[in-house]
């Protein structure tokens, strides 16, 4: 996180289009020590991502960003914050995906009037809809502003049987303003078989597939990652973009502990805090029912990012 600022790579010869830009980071939320909302610390934050953390787009109030504990206003604020933090360097993208129709369109309508580039909608959780009502559901929000739109496949958080069928996904595609994918699917056969039928742009939502995902057509990523480590994120992108596997394979490859041990023993959010914490980076404590990484942990989690910040480039 005190890497030298990411350097702008050439423009590089991308054969998918990518709306919401390459490298997005799952932006966590900061918070005061007392839990409120800390908006200077999420324009600061914003600011370092895009300027030092190699990001051209910000994705708020995802899973990363604590989405299902802020509020309304506290959502929208945030997006005020960061647009007017980072302008037009950087695209910023507001989850609105709530389990509520009503309230996911609402969310997206105050999303426009904050300044939101793009929305991102999750497809709806708890109530375990069929497909036809998840599809109805997400055209709904999208009809309900002329902002682009991500949709947001993460069965393993929103219930069985509520990922997106490919079938689904080709008929979401007819929609003029939904343009793209966040996958955390993790099935590979299923976004190629959308990608070779659609115009959909797809972007990794786990950092470890991300790679196998751009070498069948993907745009992207949306990285949790790339909040403690953007450049080494975005030097995997630009390496493939280049035409160097080997290097694109080598940095992947190189980042896998960091992701392993950001990811896998603690939600993604306490894993960022804690190392924020570390280095004195905006983002406090999280809010139940998530509880703050312990000194174990945080110096385990320090000891894998100083790993990944050494390996070779």
């Amino acid at each position: 996180m005190s890497e030298t600022p990411a350097t702008p790579a050439p423009p590089a010869p991308w054969a998918t289009p990518a709306p919401f830009g390459r490298c997005a980071a799952a932006m966590i939320t900061p918070f005061a020590d007392d839990g409120s909302l800390d908006l200077p610390g999420a324009r600061r934050l914003a600011t370092h991502l895009v300027d030092r953390g190699g990001c051209d787009a910000l994705v708020l109030s995802g899973t990363t960003g604590e989405s299902p504990t802020t509020t309304d206003e506290e959502k929208a604020a945030l997006v005020r914050a960061v647009v007017e933090a980072v302008g037009d360097r950087a695209s910023v993208v507001a989850g609105v995906g709530t389990a509520d129709t009503r309230h996911s369109v609402a969310l997206a309508r105050a999303a426009r009037e904050a300044g939101a580039h793009g929305l991102l909608v999750v497809t709806p959780y708890y109530s375990r809809p069929p497909q036809e009502a998840i599809v109805h559901h997400l055209r709904t929000v999208a009809d309900a502003t002329e902002l682009p739109v991500m949709l947001y496949d993460i069965p393993a958080r929103t219930g069985e049987g509520t990922g997106l069928t490919p079938d689904s996904l080709r008929r979401l595609a007819e929609h003029e303003r939904i343009v793209a994918v966040k996958d955390c699917s993790d099935d590979l056969k299923k976004a190629g078989l959308v990608l070779g039928s659609t115009d959909l742009a797809y972007y990794g939502g786990s950092d470890e597939v991300a790679l196998p995902l751009l070498a069948i057509g993907g745009s992207g990523v949306v990285s949790t990652v790339a909040n403690v480590a953007g450049p080494r994120v975005r030097g995997v992108l630009d390496a493939f973009a280049a035409g160097d596997m080997a290097r694109a394979a080598a940095r992947h490859l190189a980042l896998l502990p960091l992701v392993t041990a950001v990811m896998d023993e603690v939600p993604g959010t306490v894993a960022v805090k804690a190392l924020f914490r570390v280095a004195g980076l905006p983002g406090g404590p999280v809010r139940p029912p998530l509880l703050d990484a312990g000194e174990e942990l945080t110096g385990r989690l320090a000891t894998a990012l100083t790993a990944a910040l050494r390996a070779a480039q």
